[in-house]
């Protein structure tokens, strides 16, 4: 299937964004990369355009609301239209509590709460405008479930749940702005680089363990695509996504 829908992707630069916007942009898709490794954005997007499809990028941090603000103007102004924000940013500096590791406290709030909130002030007006737009955030299944050395990221996750379940139920249905949430388990990405704490270094290293594999990005990003494909009256709410082989 083609569509002609341009989507704006944060954290771009590597994981599941980046195989989220090549699957997008070869279904012929325009894409908005965002991120703030430049470097990467610039590979990437030469990648996509190599490989047929469209693509530009914005260096962006997304715990700037001017700087997500600009990120949507930049893409109105190459493309003409917003039809898809993808609010994939996020770090996972896990920790137990009695570390008080308050600067990584600090960084997921700014990150993975004001991140996904920023990104929908930032097209929500032209959504609103146009009468038509999606917004796709991302959660986790930390956001559903507590462990040990997760109680903050697991709350930030979860306001993201809650958040996107308010965007649902105050739109109205002549607006046409669907909201989606992807929760996804356990995800080979570069996630796991963002720990300090050493106590929980080894766990993130077993992750990739014959017992426990981990998702490839490419899977997560075909959610994404199916998410998108549906017709505009149908919305994909919610999806909870993890390997086979994870119990939690």
């Amino acid at each position: 299937m083609t569509l002609t829908k341009t989507v704006i992707i944060t954290g771009a630069s590597s994981g599941m964004g980046a195989a989220t916007a090549e699957l997008l942009a070869a279904s012929g898709m325009k894409i908005m990369l965002a991120a703030r490794r430049e470097d990467r954005l610039q590979q990437l997007t030469e990648r996509i355009r190599q490989a047929g499809g469209i693509a530009n990028y914005h260096v962006t941090d997304v715990t700037s609301l001017e700087q997500m603000q600009a990120l949507a103007a930049a893409t109105l102004d190459t493309y003409g239209q917003i039809d898809v924000m993808i609010n994939n940013a996020g770090i996972m500096p896990i920790s137990f509590i009695r570390k008080l590791k308050v600067d990584d406290w600090d960084r997921m709030i700014d990150v993975n709460i004001k991140g996904v909130l920023y990104g929908i002030a930032a097209v929500y007006p032209h959504m609103e405008a146009r009468k038509e737009g999606h917004i796709i955030n991302f959660s986790s299944i930390a956001g559903h479930v507590t462990f040990p050395t997760s109680a903050v990221y697991s709350a930030t996750k979860h306001a993201v749940r809650i958040i996107t379940e308010g965007l649902r139920i105050e739109s109205r249905p002549d607006q046409h702005i669907r909201a989606t949430l992807i929760s996804p388990g356990a995800v080979q990405t570069e996630l796991y680089k963002t720990v300090t704490d050493e106590e929980v270094v080894p766990a993130m290293d077993a992750l990739g363990s014959a017992e426990w594999k981990q998702l490839d990005a490419q899977e997560i990003a075909n959610i994404i695509k199916f998410a998108i494909e549906q017709p505009a009256s149908t919305t994909i709410n919610e999806i909870i996504v993890r390997p086979t082989s994870q119990s939690l």
